[in-house]
C-alpha cells in the first residue's frame, strides 16, 4: 500500500487574506474556492508545484484559541525552497512585510537550514531547503 498526506486544513479567520499569503509568497495557486450558502462554510485548495495541497476553511462559529507559538497540536507547516540563498531571500521578503521572523535564517542542530516565521494569524511557517 502506498500512503501519502493528499492535503491538510487549516482553520483561518481571513481566507482571503491566508490564500493571498500562499499564494504570493510560497508560490501556491489556488482553486476558485468553495461556499456552502446553507452552513457558511467557505475554503479554497492551494496546491504546490509538487502535489502536495493545503485546505484554508473558514466557518462561522468555530472557536478561535490563544495561538501560543509552543504549543500542543499544530506546531508548523515546513515548505522547502530548494536552497539556501531561497531560504534566506524568502525570509527577507517577509520580514519586509512585516512579519515576525522568530528563528533564523540558521542551520539547526540536526542540519536543517531553515527560517521560522509567526505568519497569518499566529500560525509558524518554516522555509527549509
Amino acid at each position: 500500500m502506498k500512503t501519502r498526506i493528499e492535503h491538510v486544513s487549516i482553520f483561518v479567520n481571513d481566507l482571503e487574506a491566508a490564500k493571498e499569503f500562499f499564494v504570493s509568497f510560497l508560490g501556491g495557486v489556488s482553486n476558485e474556492g468553495y461556499h456552502n450558502e446553507k452552513t457558511g462554510f467557505r475554503s479554497y485548495f492551494i496546491s504546490f508545484e509538487d502535489g502536495a495541497r493545503l485546505e484554508i476553511m473558514n466557518k462561522p462559529g468555530v472557536a478561535d484559541s490563544t495561538k501560543e507559538l509552543d504549543r500542543m497540536g499544530y506546531s508548523h507547516m515546513a515548505f522547502s525552497v530548494g536552497s539556501k540563498e531561497k531560504v534566506d531571500e524568502i525570509t527577507d521578503r517577509f520580514k519586509e512585510a512585516g512579519y515576525e521572523i522568530v528563528r533564523g535564517p540558521r542551520t539547526t542542530g540536526d542540519g536543517y537550514y531553515e527560517s521560522c516565521i509567526c505568519a497569518f494569524e499566529g500560525n509558524m511557517i518554516e522555509i527549509t531547503v
